[in-house]
């Protein structure tokens, strides 16, 4: 049986391979990471149709689907996707954002506010997941999921806080991996990438058996 360590690096490794070598953001040194230059970062991501997906507030019924929002950010806490929002708040002023996470949020609210025209939305991933599965939160729209790897006080980020870790393998397997495989999703890392600035693959040898269960 493969060990939680050694999955949890697998995951990693392969979850950071895919993305780098599709990753829709090079962020460049010009406007660095600077939560509130990130609206420049998706802006560059729609392009010239930027303003029609990321601003408009009309729902339109047969072409916009209600509850499916254009960029979708998963962070580790509410907190931290509170403060991703605000780097994008100039876009949200016709079309409020979504705030998907459960502190101090019930999930009939979000699911209230999800009956309308959604452009983008942030939350932590178990909430996320949990408004996918009841079909509250629509995927149909999902251009650009941007996930955030910026690392806390203790050294922890999405990716290797325990529990939020395991939430967010659980949401990417389920709904996002054959998307990006597909091509038919772009993903941004936010955020200084492990081991340095460019993505180094380790070699991880495993058993036929435990290699099956990671792909799986």
């Amino acid at each position: 049986m493969v060990s939680n360590s050694l999955l949890s690096n697998w995951n990693q490794l392969k979850f950071l391979q895919y993305c780098v070598d599709s990753c829709i953001l090079d962020v460049s040194q010009e406007l660095g990471q600077d939560v509130m230059k990130l609206e420049k970062h998706i802006k560059e991501a729609f392009g010239a149709k930027w303003k029609e997906e990321l601003c408009e507030g009309k729902h339109i019924v047969g072409k916009i689907e209600a509850g499916s929002p254009a960029v979708l950010v998963v962070a580790p806490s509410a907190l931290r996707s509170i403060e991703l929002l605000r780097g994008m708040r100039t876009l949200t002023k016709e079309c409020h954002a979504v705030k998907l996470f459960s502190k101090h949020m019930k999930i009939d609210e979000q699911v209230s506010l999800l009956m309308n025209r959604v452009n983008i939305a942030s939350g932590t991933p178990s909430r996320i997941k949990k408004l996918i599965d009841i079909e509250a939160l629509g995927l149909s729209r999902l251009s650009v999921l941007l996930v955030d790897i910026h690392t806390d006080v203790k050294g922890y980020s999405l990716l290797t806080l325990p529990q939020v870790r395991d939430e967010f393998w659980d949401l990417y397997k389920n709904y996002f991996h054959q998307q990006l495989v597909k091509g038919d999703l772009r993903i941004c890392l936010y955020g200084p990438i492990p081991n340095g600035n460019e993505f180094k693959c380790t070699s991880v040898e495993l058993a036929d058996g435990d290699r099956e269960q990671l792909d799986s």
